[in-house]
């Protein structure tokens, strides 16, 4: 719950983006931490997930983050993913379920397509995660 509540902190932060938070976990120490900037940048990959994937490799040397947990507001859509179950994370704990893109259990399971002992974990802390996401698109749609 606790890392699940930093997550959340992540994403109110994804101003103009929509607000999804993602972190990363290590023997029970957040060692990267992202929220959206697909925005802000431009760029289609700027993803929390894709983002915090990528500074936790740079903290760990390494692009195998075995031993690791990944804390998301949203569950991950197909392209974070496939980033997920490459980067060998142990868990994915995730808030919202998403009906349009999800790849962990709402759409489609990337697990059955990869040889990958990733356990999965979502409605955490739901309620909270779904808020903010309505709330950002109601807000975005009164403009």
């Amino acid at each position: 719950m606790e890392f699940m509540k930093f997550a959340i902190e992540q994403a109110k932060m994804a101003q103009g983006d929509i607000p999804v938070g993602a972190v990363i976990v290590k023997d029970g120490q957040v060692i990267a931490s992202a929220f959206n900037t697909k925005e802000k940048d431009n760029d289609v990959t700027s993803h929390a997930e894709i983002l915090a994937i990528r500074k936790a490799e740079q903290i760990l040397g390494n692009w195998r983050l075995d031993d690791c947990e990944m804390y998301v507001t949203l569950e991950p859509c197909p392209m974070c993913g496939w980033a997920i179950l490459q980067s060998r994370i142990k868990n994915l704990y995730f808030g919202s379920y998403d009906s349009n893109y999800g790849a962990f259990s709402s759409k489609l399971d990337l697990r059955m397509l990869a040889n990958s002992k990733l356990k999965v974990y979502g409605g955490i802390l739901e309620h909270e995660c779904d808020k903010i996401l309505k709330d950002f698109f109601v807000n975005i749609r009164t403009f």
